[in-house]
C-alpha cells in the first residue's frame, strides 16, 4: 500500500513518553497518517540510544525520566506550547498513567497508552501484598478516575494489541458467532446488548490466544532474557499474580485462588506469578498448547464487560477470561532460565528486532468457547515478512500494537470528549478499520478441541468432563 489515508490533524504539540520498541514503531505510524507540526513533535526517554531516528526527523528529543515528582513541571510547557489540542502517547514503563490521563485531561489534552501502569517500585513492592500488585487494583484506580470526572477530554485507557485490540475481536467473533448459529439479533449499541448477546449466544469464555513462532538468527545466549517487544514489561506483568476474569459457570477454584474484597468483583487471581503457571489453550497454525496466563487488563475489562446483573445487581451472567500466551521460544527458554534460578532475573535483556528474525508470525487472537460450535478463534496472522514489507522499526509482534496505538488516536481524535475509556467502550469498526492494514490475515477458525482432548492416556488426571471448558481443566496443575 502506498496511498496511506491521513486520518486526522493533531492541531497541537505531541508527546511521546518512551522510545523503546512500541515507541519506534509507532513514530512512523503517527508520521504516515496524521497532519502535524513536526517543530511540535516532543519525544522523552531516559535512554538516547535510538536518538538518531529522531535527529534525522528533526524531532526533539528530551533525555529525562518522568517522574512522580517532574511529570507536571516537565509535561505542561511541552504539551501546551504554541496552541491546539496537545495529545500525550504514553509508551513509557514505571510512569503512573492514572497520574498523566488525569493531568492531561486538566490542561484539555488527548491522552492514550496501552497499560495502567504504576509508578516505578510497584510490581516488585512485596510489603504490598498479592492482591495490591494485580492489575485488578491498577484498573480500580484507572475506574475510580473516571467515576471522579465523567466526560472531558478524551484519555485512551490500555490500547494496544493486548489490551487493546483484542476486545475489538470480541465483538467481531461474537457477531460472526451469532450468525452462524442462525440467531436473529441486531448488532448491539450498548454494554449491556453485547453481554446479552454473549450470554444468548451460548460463550462461556474468552482466552487471548497467542502464539508466536518468530525465530532468531542467533540461539539465545545464557543469562540473557531474549522476547519480541518489552522484556522490562514482560517481566513487570509475568511477575504479578496470575488474573483471569472469573465466569459464572465456574464451580472449581484452584486453593490458592483469591477473590477481591472491593471493586468490580470481575475477576480473581492466583497465589503464583503468571509466566510461571500454564493453561491449555488453542491458535490456528499449531492448535492446542500451553500458554502462560500472564497477567492482563483486558482478562478484567472484558469479563467485566459481558457481565449481565439482575435487578440486585448481582452478577448472573459472566464469561472467564484470561491470556494463554505462549511466546516466542527465546522467550519461554528465558522464562524457564529465570525460574530455574529462583526468580532471579538475568542481567541482560535483549528484545529481537525485525533484522535478527529469520522467519515466523504473531498469531494474536481471541478464543471464544462453550457455544454450540464449540470454539472459535478470530484474529490476527501477521508475519514478519510481511510486516518488513509494511512498515520500519518493529517486528511482527510489535507491529500489532503500534498499529492499535494507531486505531486508538485516530479514535480519540473523532471523540475527543469520550472521557476515560477503555477498548470495550470504542466502536470496534471503526478502530479495525483503521488497524486492518497493519494486521495481515485476520480470520476465524472453528475447532473441536477442548482442554479434555487426549487426556488420561497415560495417567489419570483431575478432569471434568461434564464442563469441558472450566478452569479446572484449562489450568495445567
Amino acid at each position: 500500500m502506498t496511498d496511506w489515508p491521513i486520518h486526522g490533524t493533531i492541531s497541537g504539540p505531541i508527546v511521546m513518553i518512551g522510545f523503546g520498541s512500541i515507541g519506534r514503531g509507532t513514530l512512523p505510524l503517527i508520521e504516515r497518517h496524521f497532519k502535524f507540526d513536526k517543530s511540535r513533535f516532543v519525544v522523552i526517554d531516559p535512554d538516547d540510544a535510538d536518538r538518531k531516528l529522531l535527529d534525522e526527523r528533526g524531532i526533539r528529543f528530551v533525555q529525562a525520566a518522568v517522574t512522580r515528582e517532574n511529570y507536571r513541571d516537565l509535561l505542561k510547557p511541552l504539551l501546551t506550547e504554541g496552541g491546539g489540542q496537545g495529545f500525550c502517547v504514553n509508551l513509557s514503563v514505571d510512569t503512573s498513567s492514572v497520574d498523566l490521563m488525569e493531568f492531561c485531561r486538566e490542561i484539555g489534552v488527548l491522552y492514550i497508552d496501552t497499560v495502567v501502569e504504576p509508578w516505578v517500585g510497584f510490581y516488585w513492592d512485596t510489603s504490598a501484598g498479592p492482591a495490591a500488585r494485580t492489575n485488578y487494583a491498577l484498573r480500580e484506580t484507572m475506574l475510580a478516575a473516571k467515576r471522579r470526572k465523567p466526560g472531558g477530554t478524551t484519555a485512551v485507557s490500555t490500547c494496544g494489541a493486548n489490551p487493546g485490540m483484542v476486545s475489538w475481536f470480541v465483538k467481531q467473533a461474537l457477531v460472526n458467532i451469532a450468525s452462524d448459529l442462525g440467531m436473529q439479533f441486531e448488532e448491539p449499541t450498548t454494554r449491556e446488548g453485547w453481554a446479552k448477546l454473549m450470554r444468548e449466544a451460548g460463550v462461556k469464555g474468552v482466552h487471548i490466544a497467542e502464539r508466536d513462532t518468530q525465530r532468531a538468527k542467533q540461539p539465545k545466549p545464557a543469562n540473557v532474557f531474549v522476547n519480541t517487544w518489552s522484556v522490562e514489561g514482560f517481566l513487570s506483568e509475568g511477575m504479578q499474580p496470575a488474573e483471569l476474569g472469573w465466569g459464572t459457570h465456574e464451580k472449581w477454584m484452584p486453593e490458592n485462588g483469591r477473590t477481591h474484597e472491593t471493586g468490580c468483583g470481575a475477576a480473581i487471581y492466583l497465589l503464583q506469578p503468571g509466566a510461571n503457571t500454564r493453561v491449555r489453550s488453542w491458535c490456528p497454525t499449531l492448535g492446542a498448547q500451553y500458554g502462560f496466563l500472564v497477567t492482563h487488563n483486558e482478562s478484567i475489562s472484558i469479563a467485566d464487560y459481558y457481565t449481565v446483573r439482575d435487578g440486585a445487581g448481582k452478577a448472573v451472567f459472566r464469561p472467564t477470561c484470561h491470556y494463554a500466551y505462549h511466546p516466542a521460544n527465546d522467550a519461554v527458554l528465558s522464562l524457564h532460565e529465570l525460574f530455574g534460578n529462583g526468580g532471579h532475573i538475568q542481567p541482560e535483556h535483549h528484545i529481537l528486532d525485525e533484522n535478527e528474525i529469520v522467519d515466523g508470525i504473531d498469531e494474536l487472537g481471541v478464543l471464544l468457547f462453550g457455544h454450540k460450535n464449540n470454539a472459535y478463534w478470530y484474529g490476527s496472522q501477521l508475519s514478519i515478512e510481511e510486516t518488513r514489507r509494511i512498515a520500519p522499526y518493529q517486528n511482527a509482534t510489535g507491529m500489532q500494537v503500534t498499529s492499535a496505538v494507531l486505531a486508538g488516536m485516530v479514535w480519540a481524535l473523532e471523540n475527543p470528549n469520550a472521557g476515560i475509556v477503555e477498548a470495550d467502550e470504542m466502536d470496534y469498526k471503526r478502530c479495525l478499520e483503521v488497524q486492518m492494514p497493519y494486521l495481515g490475515p485476520v480470520q476465524g477458525f472453528y475447532t473441536d478441541w477442548n482442554p479434555t482432548t487426549d487426556r488420561e492416556k497415560l495417567f489419570p488426571e483431575d478432569v471434568d468432563y461434564n464442563e469441558p471448558w472450566s478452569f479446572r481443566n484449562v489450568l495445567v496443575r
